[in-house]
């Protein structure tokens, strides 16, 4: 694609196809590199968060990161399939003459169902193409790229499995991927293998968040103090120079005073010496008199209005010295927030090392763990064994005894036929036995019984 993208909604696709999940901040950040950079960041962070909220391929996972709906709509599954075989993007006019002539025209698109479908991004000369082709990946930042990389290896990365999974991506180095790896602590190493743990990446966010919102919010207090201060001096320097005014015109009044009185002195001379031009001269003398007084007056003003200023100023020196005190303790103040400061780094420091210590017990642990797992594995797997073994016994006994129960059953059931033709026979010699009882009964066989067996004892007695 050698067009650009041609709306917000675009460009949100392609990062969230690229990366599967992003906050909206980090979405906002790579936005206002992108298409927003005369708009300020928290106006791009909201137009991001309703644009997501408002296309129905975006959604919300369990964590609180959006991501890309990839399955798109049914109805557009056709273009899917044509622009993967053309591999070119193409205009929905384009698309409209080429169903006219192949005679279909199940494959014309809506364009808002484009727009709601994450398979597809519109670019800005109007044609159609997919998420998939070409992703920009120089344009993200090399720490999005290397998380990237390690999520999706979950068992971890060496430096140099990373290096070529990322140089793949973006051209770099190995000591601006190493930086990047010793700068963030959700980044960590175990073993020479690198691994990304996400749950140490909100903490780091939210607390590095507090601190520029507490930076920020010292600053907009040392900046209003700043202005306070310069306005204060600029109106204690309008004074001053009101003062300074002040005293030159004073100096001059003065001056002519001064001339003045020179002049007064020089008439009183000549009048000495000339006593007889008194007479003459009285109406001057009292004109030169009446102007004394008014310069005289005027001058006394004048002096009053100087002292008048001159108590202002000493007012306003002792106002810039108290505000220089405060200067000076607001200055104590920001030394001592300084050092509150460092002491918190300090700590910070402190919580990161033992926050690597329960690291190595937990994985300490955790291998224990799997230590314990494959015993009891090994164990499952004997005792497995020696259920099989006495399974195949069991069944051996048991084919044994089938066997026997077999030829025990065949031995019963010859049995109960010998004992039913048994039965049959002494059935058949009881009723023989009762035909002879009642032959014997007549007294004619009785009779020739007898005889028989006397005649039997007599033959049997010569042998």
């Amino acid at each position: 694609m050698g067009s650009r993208l041609y709306s917000l909604t675009d460009v949100l696709k392609k990062a969230l196809f690229f990366f599967d999940s992003l906050t909206v901040p980090e979405l906002s950040v790579y936005v206002y590199r992108r298409m927003m950079q005369d708009c300020p960041l928290p106006r791009v962070e909201e137009k991001v968060a309703l644009c997501l909220r408002q296309h129905p391929c975006f959604y919300v996972d369990n964590r609180g990161a959006w991501r890309l709906d990839l399955e798109g709509k049914r109805e557009n599954d056709a273009f899917y399939a044509l622009l993967l075989k053309r591999q070119q993007p193409m205009s929905l006019k384009e698309l409209r003459l080429w169903c006219k002539n192949k005679k279909n025209k199940h494959l014309v698109a809506d364009e808002a169902n484009l727009i709601s479908d994450g398979r597809f991004v519109q670019l800005d000369n109007g044609c159609w193409g997919l998420t998939e082709w070409e992703v920009e990946a120089e344009r993200y930042p090399l720490k999005q790229l290397v998380i990237k990389a390690l999520k999706s290896h979950p068992g971890g990365l060496s430096q140099q499995q990373l290096f070529e999974i990322v140089n793949a991506w973006r051209p770099t180095t190995p000591p601006a991927l190493q930086s990047v790896l010793r700068k963030f602590p959700f980044f960590e190493p175990a073993g020479g293998v690198w691994t990304y743990n996400s749950e140490v990446r909100v903490a780091y966010e939210e607390i590095l968040r507090r601190y520029l919102a507490a930076l920020n919010r010292q600053k907009e207090r040392w900046h209003r103090a700043r202005e306070r201060w310069q306005k204060r001096i600029a109106a204690l320097e309008q004074q001053l120079r009101e003062i300074n005014a002040a005293y030159r015109e004073v100096a001059a009044a003065l001056a002519q005073r001064q001339e003045e009185m020179a002049h007064y002195e020089s008439v009183v001379t000549q009048l000495a010496e000339k006593d007889l031009l008194l007479s003459l001269r009285k109406k001057e003398i009292m004109r030169y008199r009446e102007h004394i007084n008014k310069l005289e007056a005027k001058a006394n003003s004048i002096l009053h209005q100087c002292r008048l200023w001159v108590k202002r100023a000493r007012e306003g020196e002792q106002e810039i010295a108290q505000l220089r005190q405060s200067l000076a303790k607001t200055q104590a103040s920001l030394e001592t927030m300084f050092t509150m400061l460092q002491q918190y780094k300090e700590r910070d420091r402190e919580y990161k090392a033992k926050l690597a210590e329960l690291k190595d017990q937990h994985a300490s642990r955790v291998a224990g763990l799997q230590t314990e797992i494959v015993e009891l594995r090994q164990k499952l797997e004997k005792l497995q064994e020696q259920k099989q073994q006495e399974e195949r016994r069991y069944q051996e006994e048991i084919s044994i005894l089938t066997n026997d129960l077999k030829e025990a059953l065949e031995k019963g059931e010859e049995a109960q036929r010998s004992l039913r033709f048994a039965q049959k026979e002494a059935q058949r010699w009881k009723e023989e036995y009762q035909r002879l009882a009642a032959s014997v009964r007549h007294p004619l066989v009785r009779a020739v019984i007898r005889l028989c067996a006397f005649f039997g004892k007599s033959t049997a007695q010569p042998v």
